[in-house]
């Protein structure tokens, strides 16, 4: 068997990406697959490539791959959180959106419920 004939997919159960790589940004140095608690990476077997998400459904989402990767601020891996873990609200007047951690926050909504 060639070296051709052998490769690594992902085994996408559900059609879940919590760890998005940048092709273009990424370096392949490998530094996150050590650190990641659930084994969810394994290195890519093409050079210069970044590592394969083989578990996506096992991620923990702790963002211990972000934490060591030596380009992140270029853009080189993203971490995708689930829907339910993306806090939001709409101010129903205006129609804005807020999330928490944004920059200027709305002042809190001191009405009592009705």
């Amino acid at each position: 068997m060639s070296k051709k004939d052998v490769y690594a997919s992902t085994s996408q159960v559900t059609p879940n990406s919590p760890i998005v790589f940048n092709e273009d940004t990424c370096i392949a140095c490998d530094m996150c697959i050590d650190p990641c608690m659930s084994d969810v990476f394994i290195p890519n077997p093409e050079p210069d490539k970044p590592p394969i998400v083989l578990y996506p459904d096992e991620c923990w989402y702790c963002g211990v791959c972000l934490r060591v990767c030596p380009v992140l601020d270029q853009g080189a891996i993203e971490l995708r959180r689930p829907m339910m873990q993306n806090v939001r609200w709409k101010d129903k007047d205006t129609g804005e959106h807020f999330r928490i951690g944004m920059a200027n926050p709305p002042p809190p909504n001191r009405k009592p419920p009705v």
